[in-house]
């Protein structure tokens, strides 16, 4: 199980990746994010925990309780990239 949740994290990483590439609106960085979001994204619900982001993200772990400025215990990809643009 924890081996195809792995290969469908991959698979939306790229998939997002190969979206944002062929709109060419956003920006190497943000394509990146996007990427590593959706690796890092386990239960794939928009959200990282601190956990998910600790394992996939640490930068944003990190910078976790700087980048949740609502206190909510996650953060969301909107969030990460203006924290990344700051």
């Amino acid at each position: 199980m924890r081996k195809a949740q792995l290969i469908q994290s991959v698979f939306m990483a790229l998939l997002l990746v190969g979206v944002s590439a062929a709109n060419g609106q956003e920006s190497f960085r943000d394509r990146q994010i996007d990427a590593r979001f959706a690796a890092a994204d386990k239960n794939q619900d928009g959200k990282l925990t601190l956990e998910e982001a600790q394992q996939g993200m640490p930068k944003v772990a990190a910078n976790f309780d700087k980048i949740d400025t609502q206190k909510r215990g996650y953060v969301t990809l909107d969030q990460i990239k203006a924290a990344a643009d700051r």
